[in-house]
């Protein structure tokens, strides 16, 4: 997947989804299948995306005992999705065995998925993780924790916002992917994330990649919302 700005299907339905996308007509666009869409659609809206050139990021955030997280990983490497991500806070042998799952799944001369950690949702805030998670450490330090166990059980990046794209970079290296959701045109416009930013103070901050969703679809124009998200992104 390269590092064209992710958009997030919000849909519920498939033909949701083909409206918004008839109005991106020959476009090959980076597009993230989420909860809301694939567990009402299955694997059907992969194959859709996959067969109209797009690639996918499937946000599924899996979190459970190692040997079933290794279980689903094998399955969804068939679907041919490009991207997936698991929560960091499942540990070091869950990471393992998930991408030990996509190296099984993978079929023959076809490039595994991406494997991504997700360390703290951008809707959590300072409060909720001393308040509800009991957690001492900073919202940085937690994250950076997390990179760093991702990092040692041979994820490809994390997600994280961009306010930790920096510490990330620097402590495990360029290559080391950070994809960033919360990212608004109008950082006041926050919905029910907390740590947003722009796609240039994403880009400054050093993201590798940036997720978008309602601030494209639900845009009046979501064309021109999309290109002045990559004019932004690419620093134009």
């Amino acid at each position: 997947m390269d590092n064209k700005p992710i958009i997030a299907l919000d849909f519920s339905t498939e033909k949701e989804v083909s409206q918004f996308l008839s109005i991106f007509p020959d476009q090959q666009l980076n597009l993230k299948v989420g909860m809301e869409l694939f567990y009402q659609q299955g694997p059907s809206i992969i194959y859709t995306l996959k067969e109209a050139g797009h690639d996918v990021f499937l946000d599924i955030k899996l979190h459970d005992i190692p040997t079933t997280v290794k279980k689903a990983m094998t399955g969804i490497a068939r679907l041919g999705v490009d991207m997936i991500n698991m929560h960091a806070a499942g540990g070091k042998k869950m990471m393992e065995e998930a991408r030990e799952g996509l190296e099984i799944g993978t079929p023959a001369n076809a490039q595994r998925p991406l494997l991504l950690a997700v360390t703290q949702l951008t809707s959590t805030s300072e409060e909720m993780l001393r308040q509800e998670q009991r957690c001492e450490y900073t919202m940085a330090q937690s994250v950076l924790h997390y990179a760093e166990l991702s990092y040692a059980a041979q994820a490809d990046g994390v997600v994280c916002s961009a306010h930790e794209a920096d510490i990330i970079k620097k402590r495990m290296g360029d290559e080391f992917l950070r994809v960033t959701p919360g990212i608004r045109l109008n950082t006041e416009m926050k919905d029910d994330q907390h740590r947003v930013s722009t796609p240039a103070m994403a880009r400054e901050l050093g993201a590798t990649h940036i997720v978008l969703g309602r601030t494209i679809t639900q845009s009046i124009n979501p064309v021109d919302s999309y290109l002045e998200v990559l004019r932004q992104w690419k620093g134009e």
